[in-house]
C-alpha cells in the first residue's frame, strides 16, 4: 500500500512475554514497538518521542535502519509493557 507523507509513526505488538506459573497468568506483558519514519535524519522527531516515553517512565530500546528501497530511516523503540 501508499504510505503517508513523512515523518510518520505505526505501532506494532509482535509478541507477548507473559508471566506463568501453575497454569495461571500472573503478569501479562505485551511486547511494543514503535517504529518512527523520516526521509532525512531528523533528531528532534526523535526528541518528541523519547520525550512521551520518558514522561511516562518507559524503558525502550532504540535501533535505526535506512531502508534502501522505500528511502526511509526506520526508528524503533521497543519495550515490554504490561496489559
Amino acid at each position: 500500500g501508499e504510505s503517508p507523507e513523512p515523518p510518520f509513526i505505526c505501532y506494532l505488538l509482535p509478541g507477548v512475554n507473559h508471566f506463568a506459573a501453575d497454569g495461571m497468568a500472573y503478569f501479562k506483558i505485551n511486547e511494543v514497538h514503535i517504529e518512527l519514519y523520516t526521509d532525512y535524519k531528523d533528531l528532534s522527531v526523535e526528541q518528541k518521542v523519547e520525550a512521551v516515553l520518558e514522561q511516562y517512565g518507559i524503558f525502550y530500546e532504540k535501533s535505526e535502519t535506512w531502508i534502501e528501497s522505500e528511502q526511509l530511516y526506520e526508528i524503533l523503540y521497543s519495550f515490554d509493557m504490561e496489559a
